[in-house]
């Protein structure tokens, strides 16, 4: 098995390119869902968030506010760490747990790991291989604004949230750069795909077998 951390910045295409690893045959396990799982109803962290921010971060329906607590952590940088103290832990135990069974029904497999703030995490040291989507910041301010409907400086303001880009470049094994068309970063993700399974074929020759 090889485990492949996908990371980059905020809004420069790093889940069109994990949807493209899985359709070239990787198995995902996505960071932002087993976030979601974390802090479902009645699970430790849902309750800590409630404990901690009250019941106004809660929807009609119970579950938790994310637009609204996100207003909250992306403009205080304290609230933001408290926040990940909570859920990075359980989503660690979640991805650990998830890929033990990804392992035992598919031993040779490629697992992608789709975590935003990988590095922030510290979950690059868990890895084999870590790969960076990279864009330019107008492009990454462009795109939020068109998304998610923000202005400006809320767009900044998530941006400004996530350790420095220039930083996980220099920090990825592989580094696919989004400011162009699509069709250039499908090319790119195929590149690095190639070399991903050049990888693991090394990776799975015994010391007996040909060169």
């Amino acid at each position: 098995m090889l485990t492949v951390g996908l990371t980059g910045g905020i809004a420069c295409g790093k889940s069109t390119v994990a949807r493209s690893l899985e359709r070239k045959g990787a198995l995902r396990i996505c960071a932002d869902q087993l976030a979601r799982e974390a802090v479902e109803p009645g699970k430790p962290a849902y309750r800590e968030i409630v404990s901690w921010l009250g019941r106004g971060i809660l929807t009609e329906e119970g579950t938790l506010d994310r637009k609204a607590l996100a207003d909250i952590v992306f403009h205080q940088e304290e609230a933001r760490a408290r926040l990940n103290a909570i859920v990075h832990g359980r989503v660690g135990e979640l991805f650990q747990a998830r890929s033990r069974d990804l392992e035992e029904q598919h031993p040779c497999s490629i697992q992608v790991w789709d975590v935003p703030l990988l590095f922030e995490a510290g979950m690059e040291s868990v890895v084999d291989v870590v790969v960076v989507v990279a864009s330019s910041e107008k492009n990454q301010l462009l795109r939020l604004q068109k998304r998610d409907g923000l202005s400006r400086s809320e767009a900044l303001a998530r941006i400004r949230a996530q350790l420095p880009l220039e930083q996980k470049i220099n920090a990825g094994d592989f580094v696919l750069h989004n400011n162009g068309t699509e069709e250039d970063l499908e090319k790119q993700t195929a590149e690095v795909w190639r070399k991903l399974v050049e990888i693991q074929r090394s990776r799975k020759k015994s010391p007996v077998d040909p060169a």
